[in-house]
């Protein structure tokens, strides 16, 4: 009778405190918490997050946050990302990816500088209106909801920034494109828009995410390559936490210092904060050199805690053994 509450037991007594950032390469035919669940498990973490969605048809980069890595995310969220996109023009599908079911297919008459100049004029900030098929909420529903439904909602364009648009390759009625856009751009969407000025619609058929911020794909484990390695091997590919926040300031903390700061006090830092650097966020380091956490520069040499790692943790965590 008690076997399934021993089981549990014993399942929760196997998970472990990981801390670090696991660059995974997603594989298509998986959602990203479906990806994220069968990672953390393989850890056995405790906690772990992952820093951008990617529908299950697309493959590529998905950063993951383990444990106190979690706390320090939020940057990902907001960095621009870097795309493989393959557009199949002629096809117009209901989700605008091969997801959905075809809606439109018209003939295709284009030529390479017709798809070039396409492509140039969505280059720079412009609007989009997000997809009804989509995990943006409306009146605490998500508009996917709606859509499966067949209902419209009427959506409010936004405004984004797509730095370049590189062709890649012209295969017949297929284009693939590099595309390095900020956040929030939808893909599908932006897929769709060339086809519309192309004159023929298109859906995009294929996206592999390469870059997320400073992060890149050439640096990404795939489940079965971590499937396969010893337990401490396994650790050894995953970042420091503060890998996420290497382009913040750093500031230097002595002993003291340190302690006060992970007692949630406000501490003298010296001569070495810069006083243009007031009111900045900062990357905050003990003298062993252990990753403490951010920190506000609150003037006259002094810092603020903003948000901290847990204070046992601070100096295993960016321990110099710990591979990555």
């Amino acid at each position: 009778m008690d076997s399934q509450p021993q089981q549990g037991a014993r399942r929760a007594a196997r998970k472990r405190f990981v801390d670090g950032v696991l660059l995974f390469d997603k594989p298509a035919g998986v959602s990203s918490n479906g990806a994220l669940q069968r990672v953390r498990r393989l850890y056995q973490a405790e906690r772990a997050g992952h820093t951008g969605t990617l529908d299950p048809f697309a493959t590529g980069l998905l950063p993951i946050a383990f444990g106190e890595a979690t706390k320090f995310s939020t940057g990902l969220l907001e960095a621009d990302k870097t795309y493989l996109a393959t557009i199949r023009l002629g096809v117009r599908t209901s989700t605008g990816d091969p997801e959905g079911s075809v809606l439109e297919q018209r003939p295709v008459q284009v030529d390479q500088a017709g798809i070039e100049n396409a492509l140039a004029r969505f280059v720079g900030r412009i609007e989009q209106i997000p997809p009804m098929h989509s995990a943006l909420k409306h009146e605490g529903r998500p508009l996917y909801d709606y859509a499966r439904k067949g209902e419209q909602i009427d959506r409010k364009p936004r405004a984004i920034t797509i730095h370049s648009i590189e062709l890649v390759e012209w295969p017949g009625h297929t284009v693939t494109v590099r595309v390095r856009c900020s956040k929030g751009t939808y893909i599908r969407v932006l897929a769709e828009d060339i086809g519309a000025v192309l004159g023929c619609g298109a859906h995009l058929s294929a996206l592999r995410r390469l870059a997320v911020g400073e992060f890149d794909i050439g640096a990404a484990h795939d489940f079965e390559k971590l499937e396969g390695l010893e337990s401490a091997v396994r650790d050894a590919c995953l970042l420091p936490v503060d890998a996420l926040i290497t382009g913040l300031p750093r500031v230097d903390l002595d002993e003291q210092a340190s302690a006060r700061l992970l007692e949630g006090r406000t501490v003298l830092a010296g001569h070495q904060l810069e006083s243009g650097l007031a009111g900045t966020t900062l990357r905050a380091y003990a003298a062993n050199g252990a990753f403490l956490g951010l920190v506000l520069h609150a003037g006259a040499g002094e810092v603020r805690p903003q948000r901290l790692m847990k204070a046992p943790l601070a100096v295993r965590i960016d321990d110099p053994t710990r591979g990555g």
